[in-house]
């Protein structure tokens, strides 16, 4: 199970920082990402992480702005999001699997935590 905390509202040009931890430590975590869903609009993924620290991937709106890094001796996944503006508000959604790919790949969901930017 993923449990994603740090959600929270924020103001315009500040901080958050959210963190993801996992249960268990299996090649099912091997890579793990965080997706967004903004207000009508479809989930996105922003960033994404290998075990061994390589990034794989940051959406064009967030480079820059947003860091992942895991801790892989807590078994956890941070995002550092600065700079943040409305268009970051939305349902920040954990997710892990064996690989960095497509979003049907991904094994393991959190249940979602909340930023709210204004």
């Amino acid at each position: 199970q993923l449990v994603e905390s740090g959600g929270d509202s924020a103001q315009a040009g500040g901080s958050l920082t959210l963190s993801c931890a996992a249960s268990d430590y299996t090649s099912s975590t091997n890579c793990m990402a965080w997706f967004r869903q903004a207000p009508g609009k479809e989930r996105e993924e922003i960033a994404a992480v290998y075990r061994s620290g390589q990034t794989t991937y940051y959406t064009d709106s967030v480079k820059g702005r947003f860091t992942i890094s895991r801790d892989n001796t807590k078994n956890t996944v941070s995002l550092q999001m600065s700079g943040l503006t409305p268009e970051d508000t939305g349902t920040y959604t954990c997710a892990a699997g064996v690989v960095c790919s497509s979003e049907d790949r991904f094994i393991h969901w959190g249940q979602g935590t909340q930023v709210t930017v204004s």
